[in-house]
Formats: C-alpha cells, sequence, structure tokens
C-alpha cells in the first residue's frame, strides 16, 4: 500500500509541474490601455548648454500617467535617442516611480548626448520619449518629440597638425584629415594655448592646424611672413627646413605659433655618464634615446644606479627637460628629479604622443 502510494505522489508531482511550467509558456501577454503622454517641453525645444550651469536644471519632463486598467504601481523613464534611431540603445535622462514629472540636470542631459556620440559645441537632434513598465504587463511608450540640444565638454581642447608628413612618419595619408592626425592640446578647458609633439620625416616639412580632426573648415597656417604669425584667411603653410620630431606650439588668441626641433636624452647621477657638468654640460655627456615612429616613443636599453636619479631632456641643454613631480609616471616640465630604486639594466621609454599628458616607464630588462 506504500509502494502504491508514493507512485500516485510522483505521479501528482510530475502532472504539477508540467501544469506549471505549460501555464507559463501557454500565458498570454497582458498589454496596457493607454501609454503615458509627453506634455512638456514642447517639441522643438532648443537646449544650449553650459558648464557653468551643470548643477542648474535643464528641463523638467512632465507627462500623463499610464492606464493599466487598475490599481498598480507604475515605473517610468524618461528616454533620448539620436533623431530618427530606433531606441534600441538609449541613454536615459531621469526616472520616477509613481510620478508623472523628473527634473533633468544640466549635466545629466549633456551626459546623455555624449553617450549618444554627439560632438561637443555642435547642435545636435535628438528624439525623446516616456516608457512605463509595471509588473506583470508590457511596457508603454509615449509618442516621441524631437528636441535640439547643443553640448559641452571640460576636457582641454585639442587642435591638430595636418600636412605632407603624415604619410612618411606614420599618420596616414597626406593632407587628409581621415589619417591619425597629430593633437595638440591646450593647458585647460576653454584656453587657447595649444601644444604638441610631432615627427615630421620628409626633407622639407609643411603643415596647418586644424580646428578638428574631421574637416579644413576653419584651418590655421602662416600669414606669409614666417615669422610665427598665424592666419586664419588667406593663409600659407608653416613650412620647415628640416625633418625630425617638433615640439609645437600655437595660440588661435594671439595668433602666434613656435616650432622646436628636438632630440630626447637621459641624463642624471644614475646613468653612466652622471649630471652634466656646468649650466647645461658638455655636448655628448646625455645618454641619447632612439625614436620609434611606430610605437610614437623615445627609448634606450641602459645600466642605471640604484639610488641615484634621472630626467629627460631635450637636446643637450635644460631649456626643455622633464622630470615627475608627483612620483606617478606622469611628467612635468622641470619636475622632480626620477629617484632609481635598484641598480639594473632597464628599458626607459618616453611618450610624448598624447599632449600635456606626457608620460614614462622604466622596465627592467
Amino acid at each position: 500500500m506504500k509502494n502504491i502510494s508514493k507512485t500516485i505522489l510522483a505521479l501528482f508531482a510530475v502532472f504539477t509541474v508540467a501544469c506549471s511550467t505549460d501555464d507559463v509558456q501557454d500565458r498570454p501577454t497582458i498589454q496596457g490601455i493607454d501609454a503615458p503622454v509627453l506634455s512638456a517641453p514642447d517639441d522643438s525645444s532648443i537646449y544650449v548648454l553650459a558648464p557653468e550651469n551643470m548643477t542648474q536644471q535643464a528641463e523638467r519632463f512632465v507627462w500623463t500617467s499610464a492606464n493599466y486598467g487598475g490599481s498598480v504601481a507604475i515605473s517610468y523613464e524618461v528616454q533620448m535617442d539620436v533623431a530618427d534611431g530606433n531606441f534600441a540603445t538609449p541613454a536615459v535622462l531621469g526616472g520616477a516611480n509613481s510620478a508623472n514629472q523628473v527634473s533633468v540636470s544640466v549635466e545629466s542631459m549633456n551626459t546623455a548626448c555624449l553617450t549618444l556620440g554627439a560632438t561637443p559645441f555642435s547642435v545636435s537632434s535628438y528624439d525623446v520619449r516616456v516608457k512605463s513598465s509595471a509588473t506583470g504587463f508590457d511596457p508603454m511608450y509615449s509618442e516621441k518629440i524631437t528636441i535640439t540640444i547643443t553640448p559641452y565638454t571640460t576636457e582641454s581642447p585639442k587642435v591638430y597638425a595636418i600636412g605632407n608628413f603624415l604619410n612618411a612618419s606614420g599618420y596616414g595619408a597626406d593632407w587628409s584629415p581621415a589619417s591619425t592626425l597629430p593633437a595638440l592640446a591646450a593647458s585647460g578647458f576653454g584656453l587657447t594655448d595649444f601644444e604638441g609633439y610631432v615627427y615630421m620625416n620628409v626633407a622639407s616639412p609643411e603643415f596647418k592646424i586644424l580646428l578638428t580632426n574631421t574637416s579644413f573648415d576653419g584651418d590655421y597656417g602662416d600669414d606669409g611672413s614666417f615669422s610665427g604669425a598665424l592666419l586664419q584667411t588667406g593663409e600659407s603653410n608653416i613650412q620647415l627646413s628640416t625633418p625630425g620630431y617638433y615640439k609645437i606650439t600655437a595660440n588661435t588668441t594671439t595668433l602666434t605659433y613656435t616650432t622646436t626641433l628636438s632630440s630626447w636624452a637621459i641624463t642624471g647621477s644614475a646613468t653612466p655618464l652622471n649630471w652634466p657638468a656646468g649650466p647645461d654640460g658638455t655636448p655628448g655627456q646625455d645618454q641619447d634615446m632612439t625614436y620609434n615612429p611606430t610605437t610614437k616613443k623615445w627609448s634606450i636599453s641602459i645600466a642605471l644606479t640604484g639610488g641615484n636619479q634621472i630626467k629627460f631632456r631635450s637636446n643637450d641643454r635644460w631649456t626643455l627637460n622633464y622630470g615627475d613631480s608627483g612620483a606617478d609616471g606622469s611628467l612635468n616640465e622641470g619636475g622632480s628629479d626620477i629617484n632609481i630604486a635598484t641598480s639594473g639594466n632597464y628599458l626607459v621609454e618616453l611618450d610624448l604622443s598624447n599632449p600635456r599628458a606626457y608620460t614614462y616607464t622604466i622596465t627592467a630588462n
């Protein structure tokens, strides 16, 4: 009798599981009745965002309640996508639970734009809609509206060098914005004092300064005097007489530029030649590095003595030199000596390819 009871219970359990699985698979989709309606802002609203206002409200989005045919908890999400996109991976401006509005800050709206691939300080159009969700129901969406936004960035602005040197120097096709153009960066947001390092491996380098790495619009060149003055309309190519590795500065406010041919070395008490004597030392006392156009780094393999220091300097002089004031692998012009803890043979690399974010590594061989 016990065996019969166990068999009946087992069959009942299988039947119960089978019924539960079928119930889930065959459960009909539950649809809502009325989707939310986005009532504010107005279609075609325009926003020009600015970093000084980032904590302020950019807009208060308001909508009518969704109707699911009863008293259910509803959550809402304000979604944004590029104009005529399909909201496949929308940016989320904000959300609310059982409420019909959300305040969106300038910073949040700006972040959404950048997430969607916006170009800072350029006007773009975006579609916005409200998504409503309730447990057990399919989500519903409001009709979209289209708004126009000009986003910003707080990153240091950049300009780009383009010219006849690109192909021979490992950057791409000559005079083509489609190449990987070497950049010059300003010292801070909103400033125009650009600097960077550019390798120009042609006999007579010529170049211009571009405001973007996509087109020649608004490009700068020489004013024709070749004395370091920039001109934006009717300009000439900036011309150099010697190939090599140049530090370039350009100021689009003062309309000036400089070009400094440089070669790099390490020097210091940790090197076999010690610190150079005198104000600059005799040429040949520095440990010369070699430039690699593929990695865009300067490097040297060298025996260094622990408990001593090194620095990077250009052209066997102290006029242009880098140290590490924070001991963090980042370089500072005129910065502190770099300590070598342990004696050994090292690969020392200097990377000046990222403007105003210069770095180095010291790796034991």
